[in-house]
């Protein structure tokens, strides 16, 4: 900026007022320092500006990583979440930090606001951390989180979709075809899958029937662990005629497992995932999904911090699911 000062011929300060296009500064001499400083390829340090000025314009977008989850960030709900943060970001003049931090040293993220790098976080997953993010939450930190309503006793500000409803619909959907020994695929200690469970649950009993045990397969994010353990129950000879995951990445290593066993989707194993990523529509057969609105969860999460930084009371966002049916659950 000094150097561009000397060339144009005037202090630092009109620099600093031009090249943010200060009206206090008359159009030619605005124009003439904008020019030099493309001519030069002038850019502002953002990081040294916001030191200065005390103010920050990046959100950080934390993905926790828990060892025993292995939960990829290439996993297609979080890029597409990642995505409809950005975009909601960008249409508010805000700048993204991604992190991939270990759920073990999850109390790190404060650090991110506390040295200056952020001015708030998003994190993406509450896992098996509500409490901690209580502790967090207690402190002040900005923080908003995608996750599972945990009613009263919660002190973080929260959105997410209606898991137990979103739960109840897959069900029903699947018992409506016909089916009655429905594998759930799923952790329930992992707050939201534990609602889509519960909603699983009543859809069955409002049909007359109870859950069998047997068909709880409670598995992780993790294709290779739910490869394995429908596998097995293949193996054990147990009956079934669905499959209700907790995800479309679930749903598919679930169709991958059947194929080569001679089992038709859906024929023979009727199956249905959970967030309707685009891949959802590629699959083979097409796969029906539990429709989670991401892009709008981009633009709530968003809201909801720049709510929390201005002062105000957040509560929990709970958005509305839907059902989109494919080939994958014909009777």
């Amino acid at each position: 900026m000094a150097d561009l000062a000397r060339m144009a011929g005037v202090s630092t300060a009109t620099v600093s007022r031009a090249l943010a296009d200060s009206p206090l500064i008359n159009a030619e001499t605005r124009q003439r320092i904008q020019a030099l400083a493309r001519e030069h390829h002038y850019a502002i340090n953002q990081g040294a500006r916001n030191l200065r000025t005390q103010r920050n314009q990046t959100i950080a977008v934390v993905v926790p990583y828990e060892q025993a989850a292995h939960q990829q960030l290439s996993d297609p709900f979080f890029l597409a979440m990642i995505g409809a943060l950005a975009d909601a970001m960008t249409g508010r003049g805000h700048d993204m930090l991604l992190n991939r931090l270990d759920a073990a040293d999850l109390e790190r993220m404060a650090d991110l606001v506390h040295t200056g790098r952020a001015m708030g976080i998003v994190l993406i997953g509450q896992w098996h951390h509500h409490e901690r993010l209580n502790a967090l939450a207690d402190t002040g930190l900005p923080m908003v989180v995608w996750g599972a309503d945990m009613g009263p006793g919660q002190r973080y500000a929260s959105v997410g979709g209606d898991n137990r409803a979103g739960g109840r619909m897959a069900c029903e959907h699947l018992l409506s075809a016909g089916r009655s020994r429905i594998v759930f695929m799923g952790d329930p200690e992992l707050p939201e899958v534990a609602q889509r469970w519960q909603g699983h649950c009543d859809a069955l009993a409002e049909a007359g029937l109870k859950p069998d045990p047997r068909l709880l397969l409670s598995v992780p994010f993790d294709t290779r662990r739910a490869a394995q353990a429908l596998s097995a129950l293949c193996d054990s000879g147990v009956a079934f005629d669905a499959v209700q995951a907790s995800s479309d990445l679930l749903a598919l290593t679930s169709i991958q497992v059947l194929r080569p066993r001679g089992l038709r989707v859906p024929a023979d194993v009727a199956v249905i995932g959970y967030d309707d990523m685009p891949l959802s529509a590629l699959a083979n057969p097409p796969l029906s999904s539990i429709h989670q609105p991401v892009p709008q969860a981009g633009q709530v999460l968003v809201e909801s911090l720049l709510a929390l930084l201005a002062g105000e009371a957040v509560p929990h966002h709970t958005l509305p699911v839907h059902l989109v049916q494919r080939r994958s659950t014909e009777p």
